[in-house]
């Protein structure tokens, strides 16, 4: 197996790869590929980190910020009690985001049913012969008129198929299936879902299974907010062809949008309003022109504060002035006096600009995402600050 190494949002040249492999790795959207004039394969990394397997070419692409605190982004913006850096186990290689998560899974599940696999009531109807809890008087009369039987029941069963286990098991099928996962850990992996065989998997598609913090399943938690942050991750499964391409990999752009909005959501929470992400509006009257911006804190029934998350750095030599003609557009059709435009490092903590005539004002912050967290929370709580003393709409 060939391994090749990248750094998220970098280019580098390596020894030729087959026009195959190339167009499939391509496919997945980890990487750009194109040929240097010396026959190099050239790959370009963007916002996605983790592991992609092509044949015998086996793509590393590693954060930046380190694997610990990407996972701890990750962790802390789905977690309203915050993530624990205990959850994930110390590996040799530090840059492992696969083998970390992996292992670190595997560890927090096997504590988790150390005592037996939890077990809880699950409400089930179905139509049997023999009367169990409930009769369904309803079901039984407009599907079964006139039958004695089969019977349309309702009854509780003490089931280990409840949602824990159901997270615990479809975190393990996909860790089982991705490239780069230790033997060992594919072992232990297949060992779990032989304990979790009566539990049934739900479709990748629906909903994350809702589970509750409560005295009964406590010691299940670290298990299940690691389950929540495989399934944060995007599996490539591509079909068979000349070459097939398989891997797990995380989006750092989304990984940092949700942090930021559940961290300014938490530091807005004790004034009220509600931060919505990904909020529609429209530019122009006749609502032809779509925008979204990815936060808006609306208040009072209005709008009241508007931010946009860049991970990517910003450099006051280079200004990104793209960004800010996007946050301009976002307070003119919002009708907002001020703007935020968030990145997840920079030369300066914040900067500002008012806008010639309209007086708009964007201003620019720069979260230095690889400092101590609560230093990285006190950043937060100075933009939310900002956020809640804006000026009003005019």
């Amino acid at each position: 197996m060939r391994r090749l190494q990248l750094a998220e949002h970098s280019a580098r040249a390596y020894a030729p790869v087959s026009p195959a492999v190339a167009d499939a790795l391509a496919g997945t959207k980890a990487v750009k590929v194109s040929v240097d004039r010396w026959g190099r394969t050239i790959l370009r990394s963007s916002s996605y980190v983790g592991v992609v397997q092509v044949g015998d070419v086996e793509l590393r692409v590693n954060p930046k910020i380190g694997v610990r605190r990407l996972l701890w982004l990750l962790g802390d913006a789905q977690s309203p009690r915050g993530w624990r850096e205990d959850d994930v186990v110390n590996l040799a290689e530090a840059d492992d985001l696969i083998s970390t998560v992996a292992v670190s899974f595997l560890v927090a599940a096997r504590r988790a049913i150390a005592a037996g696999v939890l077990r809880g009531y699950r409400v089930t109807e179905e139509a049997t012969t023999i009367l169990r809890g409930r009769l369904r008087e309803a079901d039984q009369l407009r599907g079964r008129l006139g039958l004695a039987v089969p019977l349309e029941v309702r009854y509780d069963d003490y089931t280990v198929d409840i949602p824990e286990n159901r997270l615990l098991r479809f975190a393990a099928l996909l860790l089982l299936s991705a490239p780069g996962v230790p033997a060992s850990t594919r072992a232990g992996l297949r060992k779990l879902l032989s304990t979790l065989v009566d539990v049934s998997p739900f479709v990748p598609a629906d909903q994350s299974p809702a589970t509750t913090d409560n005295r009964l399943n406590r010691h299940y938690q670290p298990a299940l907010r690691l389950s929540r942050l495989v399934l944060a991750g995007r599996g490539i499964e591509q079909p068979p062809g000349l070459v097939q391409a398989s891997g797990f990999l995380f989006d750092l752009n989304r990984a940092f949008q949700n942090w930021l909005t559940a961290a300014v959501a938490r530091a807005l929470a004790p004034v009220g309003g509600r931060l919505h992400d990904e909020y529609r509006t429209y530019l122009d009257d006749d609502r032809r022109i779509a925008i979204r911006p990815d936060l808006v804190w609306v208040r009072g029934g209005r709008p009241a504060a508007v931010l946009d998350a860049k991970y990517k750095t910003l450099t006051l030599s280079k200004h990104p002035r793209g960004d800010v003609y996007q946050m301009l557009s976002y307070c003119t059709a919002l009708g907002l006096p001020a703007g935020h435009l968030v990145y997840a490092a920079g030369d300066a903590e914040q900067v500002q600009h008012v806008v010639r005539y309209a007086g708009t004002t964007i201003q620019v912050w720069a979260l230095d995402l690889s400092q101590p967290i609560p230093l990285l929370v006190a950043q937060v709580g100075r933009l939310a600050d900002a956020v809640m003393h804006a000026p009003s709409t005019s």
